[in-house]
């Protein structure tokens, strides 16, 4: 009994073997990396740990500022230079083959500059609501202060540069040569899980945006166009939002618009 266990293990040995031999190394390894990067990003980013931890190491003054900078300066670390530097160092040749380069950059500009207006005025929509005043900027003392203001976007740029080049640059153009054009489904799917907790209609237009980015970003070569689209949703509802809280302008017709803009040249 003991002889025919132990050939039935050497049999399942070879074969886990044979399989393993069989797996294309950096889709594997690109998959493998984005579920870890992802945990450690929930683990290491969590603004918790830093207000336990280090938020003593920074002048009171800075603290808060500090905490958003550490969330969103990790979700850049694991989502855009770590994974960006393992490509490169053991998979790829250029810069273009992990979606870092130019590619169709005339395209990208032309879709960007048709998408961007539209953002622009839907987010000034939204800013009239007072809900949306108290929840944006998410560090409110950035509505007071421009300086802070621009530090905190700034660190916020970086953190959607790093959550875009996870999904739409290291697991799009790191399974591509595995799955070929499918891989615009395979970035989409942990995208959408990570939306699960949202409420259900941005839940399910995850999946939409998620196949529609990916799709975008295939087109032109290059993950850089996901981030002006993506990002710009967020940030400009922060500056309206800002504005309105600094000059108490309500509306949304051209006459608030002016009269946002003459008060601030005030």
């Amino acid at each position: 009994m003991l002889h025919a266990l132990a050939a039935r293990l050497r049999t399942e040995w070879r074969r886990l073997r044979r399989a393993a031999a069989s797996l294309d190394g950096q889709t594997t390894f690109v998959l493998t990396g984005a579920a870890v990067l992802v945990v450690l990003q929930v683990i290491l980013g969590d603004r918790g740990l830093f207000r336990t931890h280090l938020a003593g190491f920074i002048p009171r003054s800075w603290q808060g500022l500090a905490t958003w900078g550490w969330w969103f300066g990790m979700q850049g670390l694991l989502g855009f230079v770590v994974p960006a530097a393992a490509l490169r160092a053991f998979f790829a040749s250029t810069l273009d083959e992990i979606g870092l380069g130019l590619g169709e950059w005339r395209f990208a500009s032309v879709v960007a500059a048709l998408y961007l207006p539209v953002v622009a005025v839907g987010t000034w929509v939204l800013s009239d609501g007072a809900a949306f005043q108290e929840q944006y900027p998410h560090y409110q003392p950035a509505t007071r202060d421009w300086a802070v203001f621009f530090i905190y976007e700034a660190l916020f740029l970086f953190y959607w540069v790093g959550w875009e080049y996870l999904w739409r640059g290291f697991v799009l153009f790191g399974t591509a040569p595995t799955f070929g054009l499918s891989a615009i489904f395979v970035q989409a799917l942990p995208f959408a899980a990570l939306h699960i907790a949202k409420p259900w209609p941005e839940a399910l237009l995850s999946v939409v945006g998620g196949i529609a980015l990916g799709a975008l970003v295939w087109r032109c070569r290059s993950f850089w166009i996901a981030v002006p689209i993506h990002a710009a949703q967020m940030m400009l509802l922060d500056l309206w939002c800002a504005l309105r809280i600094r000059t108490g302008v309500s509306g949304i017709g051209p006459e608030a618009f002016l009269d946002l803009f003459a008060q601030l040249g005030g």
